[in-house]
């Protein structure tokens, strides 16, 4: 197996989607992930050569950015884990 030079790789175009039986969930799946994320990952904020220790406020901020989408799905369903059983243990309890 060849590793090819390590320090400065060379990358394909990635691997393609598998045929499905179901195209219409894929299809839904892959625009539920392009509404979250819509950007690509911001690879300037990472050296890879040097110390990760160093991140300025700027770069913390815009990681934030990048990740919103993944933050707010987050939020939505720690309220839905809290709501859904406090709504239902008072529809139990006072059967108004």
């Amino acid at each position: 197996m060849e590793l090819g030079n390590i320090s400065k790789p060379t990358y394909g175009p990635g691997p393609e989607a598998p045929g499905s039986s179901t195209p219409g969930l894929v299809t839904m799946a892959h625009g539920f992930l392009l509404l979250v994320q819509p950007n690509a990952l911001p690879v300037e904020l990472f050296n890879f050569g040097q110390s990760q220790s160093e991140f300025s406020q700027e770069d913390i901020h815009e990681l934030l950015l990048y990740e919103v989408g993944f933050l707010v799905c987050a939020a939505i369903g720690v309220l839905f884990i809290i709501l859904v059983p406090l709504v239902g243990c008072c529809f139990c309890c006072c059967r108004c």
